[in-house]
């Protein structure tokens, strides 16, 4: 087979590791890619979805697997299906679950998906004027695309009207923002569970942590992702109950209700609270970074997981009885105003983790940061204490200018 995997980051460095050593592949092809993925296939540099589409038929690509989430919303998908080129991932429409947390947000409201209280708001000044009756915290999400960082915890009437502001004047997240959803605080920890849709039923993975805020104690800004763990150290057999019972079934029966079949994944965001699990959002492809600490404990043959999705077979996954912590270095200044450009040197002196690369690239016989989030260091062992003591001695080794991370990955 020839596989096209789009998007350049540590998720995409993940999946491909994960099939390199598939006699059945052929060959990998990575738009736009990364150092590890330059390494395991062919980068291409393609972004638009005519020219992806004209690459895969040029190319001959057997399966395309879509990591990140804005060409599915842009509507890859429809285009490639016109040209019977094979999807893992949503149609455009099914995208918009993730595309759209106004649209998703109705969506679990007709389908009695459990989720906190929320108001839609295309307005400005009817936004400000309904802040100005609500206790507080409470959540201001922008309702469109915001690259993992358009949601906001407000404690004050002051700084929810300074979010709103920020949002639908200044759009800081551009068309982003114009809308927005509302929503009451709910508060408990977060769990990711990402499942495979084989069109028909839903088969979920086991869950993870992700850390999202930049500094130490889940302090400093949201992020894209600091780091995971897998499994979840907090949620028990009792809180995946719940979530079967008041998200999992719904969201099935919902999808089933709205015509959304599709073949890919469905990411689950969750708060679990006193009073259960609650769905935060929908993303429609795979998480960055709970992939990279799932595939270091899947033990089914992921080729095999796609391929049977994609012809509406069930499956059963499979994952290894240890412990996975991934650890994410950035780039100075993330995840605002990033420094790159910078060598990473040390990867010939870690010993006992795999390094995955996201935001970076090969020039000549160096690699060098160009993006916020850099790699990606993943551990397995029979604790998570074994598996984080793994990555923090390796990542010790690994250096470049500027270069942070958090230092409380998997110590919950």
């Amino acid at each position: 087979m020839r596989i096209l995997i789009i998007g350049e980051g540590g998720r995409e460095s993940a999946l491909a590791a994960k099939l390199q050593n598939d006699s059945r592949v052929t060959k990998m092809f990575f738009a736009n890619g990364n150092a590890t993925t330059d390494v395991i296939g062919k980068n291409v540099h393609l972004s638009e979805i005519k020219e992806l589409r004209d690459f895969a038929i040029k190319e001959k690509v057997d399966l395309t697997i879509v990591g990140p989430e804005a060409p599915l919303v842009a509507g890859l998908k429809d285009e490639f299906k016109k040209h019977d080129l094979k999807v893992f991932g949503p149609t455009q429409k099914v995208a918009s679950l993730e595309g759209s947390k106004a649209f998703s947000k109705k969506f679990m409201q007709t389908y009695d998906i459990k989720t906190a209280k929320a108001v839609v708001f295309d307005s400005y000044n009817e936004a400000k004027a309904y802040v100005q009756t609500q206790e507080f915290p409470l959540v201001v999400k922008a309702s469109g695309l915001a690259g993992g960082k358009g949601v906001v915890i407000c404690d004050t009437l002051e700084e929810a009207e300074a979010t709103i502001h920020d949002f639908m004047i200044r759009r800081i997240y551009g068309d982003a923002g114009i809308r927005l959803v509302i929503e009451e605080y709910l508060e408990g920890f977060e769990a990711s569970i990402i499942a495979f849709s084989n069109g028909e039923k839903l088969f979920p993975c086991i869950a993870a942590k992700d850390y999202k805020k930049a500094g130490n104690g889940d302090t400093g800004p949201n992020t894209g992702g600091m780091g995971s763990v897998a499994p979840s150290p907090e949620f028990t057999p009792e809180h995946y109950a719940d979530f079967e019972k008041n998200i999992l079934q719904p969201t099935v029966a919902g999808l089933k209700g709205e015509g959304f079949s599709f073949k890919g994944i469905i990411f689950f965001g969750l708060m679990v609270t006193k009073n259960g699990a609650y769905l935060l959002e929908y993303n429609m492809r795979f998480g960055d970074p709970e992939t990279q600490v799932l595939m270091a404990l899947m033990e089914n043959n992921l080729l095999d997981v796609i391929n049977d999705c994609m012809e509406g077979k069930d499956i059963e996954l499979k994952f290894k009885d240890e412990k996975a912590v991934c650890l994410v270095m950035c780039s100075g200044g993330y995840p605002r105003n990033i420094e790159t450009g910078f060598e990473i040197v040390g990867e010939d002196k870690m010993k006992h983790s795999k390094l995955l690369y996201a935001g970076a690239v090969r020039k000549g016989d160096k690699v060098v940061s160009n993006g916020g989030r850099v790699l990606n260091i993943v551990a397995t062992g029979a604790t998570y204490d074994d598996a984080r003591k793994k990555v923090y001695e390796d990542a010790s080794h690994v250096h470049f200018d500027y270069g942070f991370y958090r230092e409380d990955i998997g110590k919950f």
